[in-house]
């Protein structure tokens, strides 16, 4: 089969066996997969060698007798394995199955949702509570949308009038074109007080997000970081709100402990209620139930043989490139 890896800071598309299952993991053949723009770029960049991809949808073709969620033939998404390839090998905890009737070119944007969700986890809103999502790339763009779906009152904002009118096409109405207009809005939609959360989903370190950040929310606000940005802050700022700052880690807990990837062991449901398995479950019902629409989002589909060519795109028109997939088979 074929996968793609980083090798000393280039592609290649190899050939390489197809992966054996074991008692706790699943052999999945790929419908698509999502490109992670930022961290692949990243990856390749630094010359970290290692296969590439980690969110996808595709079905289930081997599972071992330790998998008993999912089954074989069925239609399922994918956060954590190396899905730019063929076929990817998966342990169970990193995989969730999803209806057979959401599409699957919106399924394989689970992995990057649930990094999103989980941002939303770490922010611990209540319903009806306002958060402003900052920074409308991919990630962000998700997060909008599955705070929507909870009932939070979401304000959003980019610089970018093409991500703007993205969120708008799914059907957000509070998108903010600057900073002096997301301050406006926030302090019109609640009478002064300030936001109870503010989401940095932004890649830059040019600016102290934080800080702004700090403006807009209330007193004993909460801001997560999401984002890879600057985290330089003023203190007195932080100090006259009694702030929170807090950072959200990839999918929730799980991810990087190897014996939850490894090996498959979960964590006890009434100790940890959200892992990274269970919360790709809930982007997998939410999508299901028709709850996100993700259809905006995609801006080009390719052949794994056309990665790099997906990868030019993104350096050269970063705004015009928000989801990216790859698709195997016919």
């Amino acid at each position: 089969m074929k996968a793609a890896r980083s090798i000393d800071g280039r592609l290649e598309i190899a050939d390489i066996p197809v992966p054996e299952t074991t008692d706790r993991s699943v052999l999945v053949r790929t419908e698509y997969s999502a490109v992670s723009t930022g961290t692949e770029l990243m990856v390749l960049r630094k010359g970290i060698n290692a296969f590439l991809g980690y969110s996808a949808t595709g079905i289930v073709k081997e599972a071992g007798a330790g998998v008993d969620h999912v089954k074989v033939g069925q239609r399922i998404v994918c956060y954590g394995a190396h899905t730019h390839a063929d076929y990817f090998h998966a342990s169970r905890n990193h995989v969730a199955p999803i209806a057979d009737h959401v599409d699957p070119r919106e399924a394989a944007f689970a992995g990057i949702a649930t990094i999103a969700l989980q941002g939303l986890r770490q922010a611990d809103l209540r319903f009806g509570e306002t958060v402003v999502v900052l920074g409308l790339g991919i990630v962000g763009q998700l997060a909008a949308q599955i705070a929507h779906a909870a009932a939070y009152r979401v304000i959003a904002m980019d610089l970018m009038e093409t991500r703007c009118a993205m969120l708008e096409q799914a059907g957000l109405g509070d998108v903010c074109r600057s900073p002096e207009q997301l301050r406006d809005r926030v302090r019109e939609a609640t009478r002064g007080q300030g936001a109870d959360c503010v989401l940095i989903c932004a890649n830059t370190k040019e600016h102290r997000l934080i800080d702004q950040a700090l403006d807009w929310i209330r007193d004993k606000g909460k801001i997560v970081i999401v984002g890879d940005t600057n985290t330089e802050f003023d203190r007195n700022k932080l100090f006259a709100k009694e702030a929170h700052i807090t950072i959200s880690r990839a999918g929730g807990p799980g991810r990087y402990d190897a014996d939850y990837e490894r090996e498959g062991r979960d964590y006890p449901y009434g100790y940890v209620r959200w892992t990274l398995q269970r919360n790709l479950d809930e982007f997998a019902r939410l999508l299901g139930s028709g709850r996100l629409n993700l259809k905006p989002l995609i801006s080009g589909v390719y052949r794994l043989e056309q990665l790099e060519e997906a990868y030019e795109r993104a350096k050269l028109a970063p705004a015009e490139t928000m989801g990216l997939l790859l698709r195997f088979g016919d």
